[in-house]
Order: C-alpha cells, then sequence, then structure tokens
C-alpha cells in the first residue's frame, strides 16, 4: 500500500530536546528533503568569484537544469556553458572526444576569451572512469593562453571523503603557481562572502601594514594570480580548511585557522594569535567590545522574551551563537540543524546542561514538510501558534516557523568579531521591527549574490 512520503514520521523523528540529542548527528541520515529556502551558495556562485573565468558544466540535462538556473538568476549566464552527456556518449566510450571537442568549440563561440576556465565534471565521469589527463593536457596544447581547472559536480561524495563544498573551496585556488613571497601581503580564504571592511580582523591587518587579499579585491585575473605571493592565508570557514592544507603543500603557504566564534574571550585569543603571526602587539579591541556589549543590551531590550529560532544555514558555528544568545538572557526555543561542528561540542555540553529543554529540528527530513504545514508549530516541551510572533535567525528557521521577521543572513554574512556581534545585533532589531516578504526572499538563491528575482 502507497504512503505519502513522510506520512509515518512522528515528531521523534525530526524533532528532539537537547536532553535527549545526540552530538554531533541527532537525527539517523535516510531519504532527505530541500526546503525552499535557498540563500546558502553552490559550487556555481563560489566559483564565480575568480574575475575573468568562464565556467561548462559537463553532465546529464538533468543535472544540468539546477546549474544553469543558478547561473541565470545571478545574471551570469554569459560566463556559463554546458555540454549535455547523452546516453550514446555513455556506450561508445568517447567522453574524452566529447568533452575535449564540446570545449573547443564553446571557446570558439565565445564573445571574449576567458583567462580560465572551470571545467565542471560529474558522477558518470567517475562511473566511467574517462582518462581526465588527456582531456585537460589536450586543452592545455590547443589553449596556451587559458588556464584550466576541474571542479566538481558530483552528489554522490556528500557523504563520504571531501563534499563537495570543501573540493570547491580548494580547486578555487588551484590555478595559483608558486610565486616570491611579498612579506607584507595577507590573504583571506575560503570565504564565500567579503568579510566586513570594519571587522577587528581586516583592520587589525591594514593597520599592521600588511596588504589585505581576498577574492572579492581581485579587480582581475591577474590581481588573482598575485594572491599566491602571500606568505600567509587566514581561514575562519570550516569548509576552506582543507583548502589552506592544499595551498600550504602547494605554495609553501603557511595559514592560521581563526575559528568562527561569539565568545568574547575567544576571539581575544584568536587576535592574539593572529598579532603573534604578524609580529605586532595586538591592539587594545575595548572600544569594540563595549560597543557590542552595548549593542545586545539594546537588542535584548527591545525584543525581550519573544521565542527566537536560530538555523545552521545563519553561521558556521551555530551552537556557540545559540549559547551567546542565551548567555546575553534571549530566550531561543528552537534550533534547525541536522549536525554540529566537532569544535562545537563544549558550547553542545553546556546548552544541554543548562537549557535542556531546548528543541533541536531536522531541516532535511521529509515529515519537516508537513510540520511546516501544520496550524502549529509542534515540538515536544513547547508549542505555540503561528499567529505568536516569532523572530527567525536564518531562512531555514523562518521557513519552518513561517515568520515573516527574520534575520536574511546566510554563511555569518561576513560579520566577523566583535563588529560583527553588533551589525548581528542591529540586523535581529531590524527583523524584530520589520515584516519581510520572506516566500520572495528565501527563494532567491546565493545570498549576497545579484538576484533576476
Amino acid at each position: 500500500m502507497l504512503k505519502r512520503v513522510g506520512e509515518s514520521d512522528n515528531l521523534k523523528s525530526v524533532k528532539t530536546t537537547m536532553a535527549e540529542a545526540h552530538f554531533p548527528a541527532p537525527f539517523h541520515e535516510g531519504l532527505e528533503y530541500s526546503s525552499p529556502a535557498r540563500g546558502t551558495w553552490n559550487i556555481v556562485h563560489t566559483g564565480m568569484l575568480i574575475p575573468e573565468s568562464h565556467q561548462i558544466f559537463v553532465c546529464a540535462l538533468g543535472c544540468l537544469r539546477g546549474v544553469v538556473l543558478t547561473a541565470a538568476e545571478m545574471n551570469a549566464l554569459d560566463r556559463y556553458s554546458s555540454i549535455q552527456i547523452r546516453e550514446e556518449n555513455v556506450l561508445d566510450g568517447g567522453m574524452e572526444e566529447l568533452m575535449i571537442e564540446g570545449v573547443t568549440d564553446i571557446i570558439h563561440k565565445l564573445r571574449y576569451q576567458p583567462k580560465a576556465i572551470l571545467i565542471f565534471i560529474s558522477c558518470q565521469h567517475f562511473f566511467l572512469a574517462y582518462d581526465q589527463n588527456l582531456v585537460f593536457s589536450v586543452l592545455r596544447e590547443r589553449f596556451p593562453e587559458i588556464r584550466f581547472t576541474d571542479c566538481y559536480m558530483i552528489p554522490t561524495l556528500r557523504k563520504s571523503g571531501l563534499t563537495p563544498d570543501q573540493k570547491m573551496r580548494i580547486q578555487l585556488y588551484s590555478m595559483w603557481e608558486p610565486q616570491p613571497f611579498d612579506s607584507k601581503q595577507v590573504n583571506l580564504i575560503g570565504s564565500n562572502l567579503q568579510t566586513s571592511p570594519s571587522s577587528e580582523l581586516v583592520r587589525m591587518v591594514e593597520e599592521a601594514g600588511y596588504e589585505f587579499r581576498d577574492l572579492y579585491r581581485c579587480r582581475n585575473f591577474e590581481d588573482y594570480l598575485n594572491m599566491a605571493k602571500a606568505p600567509l592565508n587566514l581561514v575562519y570557514e570550516p569548509a576552506a580548511l582543507m583548502a589552506a592544507e592544499d595551498l600550504k603543500k602547494r605554495l609553501g603557504q603557511d595559514y592560521l585557522y581563526l575559528t568562527f566564534s561569539y565568545d568574547f574571550e575567544e576571539l581575544e585569543q584568536n587576535y592574539e594569535r593572529l598579532a603573534e603571526k604578524l609580529r605586532i602587539r595586538k591592539p587594545d579591541f575595548a572600544v569594540e567590545r563595549d560597543r557590542s556589549i552595548r549593542a545586545i543590551e539594546h537588542a535584548k531590550e527591545l525584543i525581550g522574551k519573544t521565542p527566537i529560532t536560530v538555523d545552521y544555514t545563519f553561521t558556521f558555528r551555530i551552537l556557540s551563537f545559540v549559547r551567546f544568545l542565551l548567555e546575553y538572557g534571549f530566550h531561543v526555543t528552537e534550533i534547525y540543524a541536522d549536525a554540529f561542528l566537532p569544535e562545537d561540542q563544549e558550547n553542545f555540553e553546556w546548552i544541554r546542561k543548562i537549557y535542556p529543554d531546548i528543541v533541536i529540528s531536522s531541516t532535511n527530513r521529509p515529515a519537516m514538510r508537513f510540520l511546516h504545514d501544520s496550524e502549529t508549530c509542534r515540538n515536544p516541551g513547547v508549542e505555540f501558534s503561528k499567529s505568536q510572533k516569532i523572530l527567525a535567525i536564518g531562512q531555514k528557521a523562518a521557513y519552518f516557523t513561517a515568520t515573516d521577521h527574520f534575520v536574511n543572513v546566510a554563511e555569518s554574512g561576513g560579520y566577523y568579531g566583535f563588529d560583527g556581534i553588533a551589525r548581528i545585533m542591529e540586523l535581529m532589531e531590524d527583523a524584530f521591527l520589520h515584516k519581510k516578504d520572506r516566500r520572495t526572499v528565501i527563494q532567491r538563491k546565493g545570498y549576497g549574490c545579484e538576484s533576476c528575482l
């Protein structure tokens, strides 16, 4: 007998409390559901960060649908091309020829000559064991003035080894080559969104006399290549750690991991470590700390005991952020996440001990689709009507609680440090006071990217 997907799931399979949750994965893996909250970046968005580059996706028609829509929505179809794999290409063993001649044809038909081409291969290439070295060697011989790099659209790797996101961030810098180091240059790598220039992290580097470089400051492809001159890479996104390791191995660039945190003492320790790397005395950030505290107190006075829900797309360190809110008296009722970072285990244990009734809800279990449509947000130990005012932080939290009062930020939004915390408080106040058009906002792909929607 056929059953509607998700019908047999009970609340226990998609919602639990901190007291009963398992770390780092509170829910069992299985069939997954993807909500219409699209603010997080995908491989198309990330690849577009390389200036003067062009993307070519080689995969089946069904897979191409999603990536071409991403390129179209961000008004970047002029930087996107595709090669469709058909049944005969799989059966006749001519995958290498398809790619070589297909890429060649695209290059000849482009209205401009890109400085770099990112070729995205799919899981079919792995199943067929095609000769990738042959493909790229021929293309480099035919077009010596163009840099080529391999990128991957392989969803079958999501649950084993490096994720597509981690692999994409490695390949983002794969075209860098060894260059003499410029001792006064420092890079920030691995971030999809530009770190706010007012952040202490950026100011500290620049005020110490170093040139701060990231992809957003690259005006052209030459600027991108010159980032290889930096002897030090800074990284704060966990997904970019393997990229930093790869650059250290290939180019000898040292790196410093400044874990994303909402704990003031941990931030001070990060800046102490950065000062040591830069061989300077750590600046006194008392003014910045005080500004953050005033912003927190002002937001708390305004928001009061309004229920707050938070989801993992808002920040990499979701539990660090939730603990921060709880320590300052905000009323967090629910966390939307399916897994947590190992570095957040201490925060997990702290929340479990002091706030055991806070609910953790899955974001990708099929039953969540139907709970979203219910009249009340039914949680173990917590039940509130959707007519009640809820402040959501993150797009998925806004979707699942059906609230138009939400902070529209993904992937931490480039808000780092004391300055970042103060800015987040301002965003929370604005979300509390003013509604957004939730249905329109959350369907736009790639927070921070241009959108035609």
